[in-house]
């Protein structure tokens, strides 16, 4: 990483805000990740998940039992 060459307290007053909004970006991105993950390991979704498997399930059945 370059090191940077400050001129004025302003400039490194401006960096830290910088720096400050960035993380507070980065915590609210992963804040919003750890509710996704949190929502897809919901029981209501795997049993969202289970039923829709099924339905695919019992019409491959159904199908094959009117084709013989």
């Amino acid at each position: 990483m370059k090191k940077k060459q400050y001129t004025s307290l302003e400039e490194i007053k401006l960096d830290l805000q910088v720096l400050q909004l960035q993380r507070k970006i980065q915590m609210e991105e992963l804040k919003s990740t750890r509710h996704q993950f949190k929502e897809d390991l919901s029981p209501a979704n795997w049993i969202g998940t289970l039923l829709k498997g099924v339905k695919k399930y019992g019409v491959l059945l159904l199908l094959k039992k009117i084709i013989k």
